[in-house]
């Protein structure tokens, strides 16, 4: 039987590679729920053509809304009518947007250590978009809008299979500014940008939403007490967490993975401090001793 009416969606709100991944999959274990991956194009329905993420109240038309509202019922609907918990990492730029289209919904916020962003984001921006990826993101897109998508997958296809270049043309979230910044500044500190803006805009725009409306939680936090803050998690979304949970949860989690960005160079490191300093101060983040 198809759903008719849309449970209030959870959004996790969080940069890429900053947990959102395993944090979606964790509160995927509940029975009542359905995790929506990345459902990029969605969100780029109301201008496709736009060359940053950054959308406003203003962008989410009645049509707009209407549409998307009604993709999610269906996703809804074909999943057991299950309250859907989606996760797409550049909605760190249009939360305003998302809002403004589902004023019910319900809203967690995750933030990660920068150094260990831009670590495991330089080193996707090394990777072209898979043939999996590629398909996984024309399957969610409407046949009129596919044309939009299919210029920025070919141009990433030719830098690094034909023209071997070390990068990709552009990964993650693409603030309003971000090709200038590509032609006028090093790799590192662009994606030093992707997070201090991204992570303050989202912040800024969470905390308008009022008290009470949105959780916040640090990745590391979550690796290092996953019961403690997965149980403030699902009591924030109005779940139960079960002790069953909470062992596959741990059974999940590998803590292993804080300290890869030691592998980058610490000049490098160095020269981008600038960019996040504000930002990781807000989020209670120590620069390194050796970065000092």
């Amino acid at each position: 039987m198809a759903a008719t009416e849309l449970k209030p969606p959870i959004f996790l709100i969080g940069n890429y590679r900053s947990g959102t991944t395993i944090a979606q999959k964790l509160i995927g274990l509940h029975p009542d729920i359905v995790t929506w991956y990345e459902p990029k194009t969605l969100w780029l329905y109301a201008d496709p053509a736009r060359r940053h993420d950054e959308f406003v109240r203003t962008d989410a038309t009645e049509r707009v809304a209407r549409y998307i509202r009604g993709r999610f019922l269906e996703y809804q609907s074909r999943h057991g009518d299950r309250q859907i918990m989606e996760n797409t990492p550049a909605n760190v730029l249009r939360v305003p947007f998302v809002h403004e289209i589902f004023p019910e919904a319900i809203f967690l916020y995750i933030t990660r250590n920068p150094f260990s962003y831009i670590s495991s984001m330089e080193l996707k921006w090394q990777r072209a978009k898979s043939f999996k990826g590629i398909m996984r993101l024309l399957k969610i897109t409407p046949v009129t809008q596919i044309h939009y998508y299919a210029k920025d997958i070919i141009k990433q296809v030719i830098t690094k299979r034909v023209l071997g270049r070390k990068y990709t043309s552009i990964y993650g979230p693409r603030y309003n500014g971000i090709d200038r910044d590509l032609k006028d500044n090093e790799k590192l500190t662009v994606i030093a940008r992707q997070w201090a803006r991204g992570n303050r805009k989202a912040r800024e725009d969470l905390a308008k939403l009022g008290d009470g409306r949105v959780l916040s939680f640090r990745y590391e936090d979550l690796i290092q007490d996953p019961e403690l803050v997965l149980r403030r998690v699902y009591e924030h979304c109005g779940l139960s967490c079960t002790d069953d949970i909470v062992r596959m949860a741990k059974e999940m989690i590998d803590p292993g993975r804080q300290q890869k960005w030691l592998r980058l160079e610490t000049k490098d490191l160095t020269a981008i401090i600038p960019e996040v300093r504000d930002e990781m101060e807000f989020y209670r983040y120590e620069i390194p001793s050796l970065l000092q």
